[in-house]
């Protein structure tokens, strides 16, 4: 049996950026944080005394006999992938699905590092990030970015730059009192609104030409990475610079906010936040707000009809919590 805990990821500057269409030309980078929230995916071999030979259970349960009869696209395409038959496989969240948190990738990689353990193999951080970009964008063919599969694999504070079908990922060195400075100026609030990022990124693709918008934000990313590790910068420039990016990804779909969450979030900057920003492609899920210490009641009172979710910023990335080694022969009937 193998237990993988992968981390969800917040991205705060450069999100669009992360497209190829878009970084194979024009160069592209985010700047982003995992916090303590995560999946859990629990894998093991199915023992033969049932009628199907895969049981899966996440938002719902498929019990299955082949694996083309799996509905769950990344699942199924994930075992045929590396070849896993007879499993059971088993998901759990700290928070719900497609709500901007790139909870779909953290599943991807941590199945992924679930069944490279189960198979006796092991697989760095680079390897389950790019199995699960080629898992959820070529093989499932979604929509979408490169970077919550790189968050969720390599997990903390990082600036991750793409270019010509490339990715490095560089570490943010910030002095530790600074970060937590930063960490406990952050405040999260659920909007209750879910959709899948895909859709919001098809929604956004007949958006007139966004490329002037899409190039300052990613000028941003160089702007708060220097706001960080400048010891002699205002930290409040991070909040302001999060309603500017904010601002500008307005203008690249009208799939990216809503009258209610326009709304939502100007509350929350009138009862005192410097800025923030809705998590994800947009449509829904997270809010994340800038506030200074002495205003972070206020907004959490005026916020008071959403979920406050409470967190803190981590650094392991997807890890395996728990491996027992199976005496299991998929060649032979009988165990």
């Amino acid at each position: 049996m193998i237990i993988t805990k992968t981390p969800f990821r917040m991205s705060f500057f450069g999100g669009g950026t992360d497209m190829p269409e878009f970084f194979n030309e024009y160069g592209g980078a985010v700047l982003s944080t995992t916090f303590d929230k995560y999946c859990y995916v629990n894998v093991r071999h199915l023992p033969r005394f049932f009628e199907y030979s895969t049981e899966l259970s996440y938002s719902t349960i498929e019990r299955v006999q082949g694996i083309d009869s799996i509905v769950h696209p990344a699942i199924r395409n994930a075992m045929k992938m590396l070849d896993m038959h007879e499993i059971r496989l088993t998901y759990e969240g700290d928070l719900p699905a497609r709500s901007g948190l790139g909870t779909s990738s953290s599943f991807a990689v941590g199945m992924l590092n679930a069944f490279y353990a189960l198979k006796g193999k092991y697989a760095d951080k680079r390897k389950l990030a790019d199995k699960a970009i080629y898992l959820e964008r070529v093989l499932c063919n979604e929509a979408g970015g490169w970077q919550d599969q790189i968050a969720a694999a390599y997990g903390g504070l990082n600036v991750i730059t793409f270019s010509k079908e490339r990715y490095t990922v560089e570490p943010v060195i910030v002095h530790p009192d600074r970060k937590k400075q930063l960490d406990d100026s952050l405040v999260m609030f659920f909007t209750g609104f879910t959709r899948f990022s895909s859709d919001v990124q098809k929604a956004n693709a007949s958006k007139a030409d966004k490329t002037k918008q899409l190039l300052e934000m990613l000028s941003l990313v160089k702007d708060a990475k220097e706001v960080l590790t400048n010891k002699h910068s205002d930290l409040n420039d991070f909040g302001h610079l999060l309603d500017h990016t904010w601002k500008l990804k307005r203008q690249t779909g009208n799939a990216v906010s809503t009258n209610d969450i326009d709304s939502l979030y100007d509350k929350g900057i009138n009862a005192g936040a410097l800025g923030g920003k809705l998590l994800g492609a947009g449509g829904g899920g997270f809010l994340v707000f800038y506030v200074e210490p002495d205003k972070k009641e206020a907004v959490k009172k005026a916020m008071s009809d959403l979920l406050y979710i409470p967190f803190h910023f981590e650094n392991g990335g997807t890890r395996v919590v728990y491996y027992a080694a199976e005496d299991y022969d998929l060649a032979s009937k009988e165990q």
